[in-house]
């Protein structure tokens, strides 16, 4: 297994992370990656990357701290180009949930963070809540530029997915696939193909059931990945292999 997505420089996990690792590699998850959100994160994350081989990582600016944090992509191709073992931008993206940071400002990161992803060759992290149509326009404005694109925590509509199918986008399911209440994502999961299908776990939130309430971490990954079995009418080794090889051929 893979978890594709992870926040292994906050807490409770950056204080217990020999054991977070260690719990990882007894349910059989074979690579981390944790997510950049702030600058002051990829310090961290700099440093969490050497703690063990499995461990990757990203650079990018999350939607709600574009507030504080301003980069463009000549920082973010500077800040990646020379670390193998940062495979990855973002996560950025929009949301207009909260709404923490300025809608214009959000937008101008985002397309910041695409065109590092575009000249790095590496894969754009999306974060996309209650910004379906503008996430959809901004990523389809690149769409002749074989833009590599990761829709993290996917909880959009099946029409939603349709369009970013369009665009070649891949998709990871997060623990809220398993909320007994998440049906009709769960019914979009079914419809999406194989072959564009990672799992993570966003911890330490999103925990999923039946850990839902406690602090999440990467091995619970494996419920995720049950469930996303059990949605895809396959065995669970399938689904960890399958997804396993999509997470390789997206990173490549």
């Amino acid at each position: 297994m893979i978890d594709s997505h992870c926040h292994l420089d906050y807490e409770p996990l950056l204080n217990d992370l020999d054991n977070v690792i260690t719990r990882s590699k007894s349910v059989g998850i074979t690579k981390l990656l944790t997510i950049c959100t702030t600058l002051e994160s990829f310090k961290q994350i700099k440093k969490i990357i050497k703690k063990d081989k499995i461990i990757f990582g990203t650079f990018g600016i999350h939607p709600h701290e574009v507030k504080n944090d301003i980069v463009d992509s000549k920082l973010i191709i500077d800040e990646i180009q020379n670390n193998d073992k940062i495979i990855g931008v973002g996560e950025t993206g929009l949301d207009f949930y909260y709404n923490h940071s300025d809608k214009k400002k959000q937008i101008e990161s985002f397309q910041e963070h695409i065109k590092a992803s575009i000249t790095l060759k590496k894969p754009v992290i999306v974060h996309s809540r209650n910004a379906e149509t503008e996430t959809f326009e901004i990523l389809n404005q690149f769409k002749k530029e074989n833009l590599k694109i990761l829709m993290h925590c996917f909880t959009g509509s099946t029409e939603f997915a349709k369009k970013m199918l369009n665009l070649d986008a891949y998709f990871s399911a997060s623990g809220i696939i398993t909320f007994k209440n998440s049906i009709a994502l769960q019914e979009t999961f079914r419809f999406i193909p194989k072959n564009k299908l990672l799992i993570e776990t966003d911890s330490p939130y999103l925990a999923p059931e039946p850990k839902r309430g406690k602090k999440n971490e990467p091995s619970f990954v494996k419920f995720t990945a049950q469930k996303l079995a059990d949605l895809k009418d396959i065995t669970f080794e399938e689904l960890n292999t399958l997804t396993t090889n999509n997470f390789n051929r997206l990173f490549n």
